[in-house]
């Protein structure tokens, strides 16, 4: 596997799986609280998608049930890799966010 692939499709079926899963366990977004419409295709913003509440860049599993959860593909990708906090206040319009809703980051010299 190269360094660049994608760790969620290295397992297709076992990450569909999980998938129809969590689309049937979940019914509301977990970052904005509405319905989501699980007829909605992607690349539709209110289509559904699985989020990991670890990120797999940050070693989380993105094939464990209890890291994932259901949200719209617009909140997932205002979430990115901040938190759910960041993505709330950009849905609202609020141009300022906190810098505790930003990823920590540290710098090497």
């Amino acid at each position: 596997m190269s360094a660049r692939s994608n760790p969620r499709r290295s397992n297709g079926h076992r990450r569909d799986m999980l998938r129809r899963r969590v689309l049937a366990a979940y019914d509301t977004c977990a970052i904005c609280g509405r319905p989501v419409d699980k007829t909605l295709k992607s690349p539709h913003p209110m289509s559904a998608e699985v989020d990991e509440l670890i990120l797999v860049s940050r070693g989380g599993d993105p094939y464990s049930f209890a890291n994932c959860r259901l949200t719209h593909r617009i909140c997932n990708r205002m979430k990115s890799d901040k938190t759910d906090e960041h993505a709330r206040a950009l849905l609202a319009g609020r141009q300022e966010v906190k810098s505790s809703s930003m990823p920590f980051k540290t710098f090497g010299i």
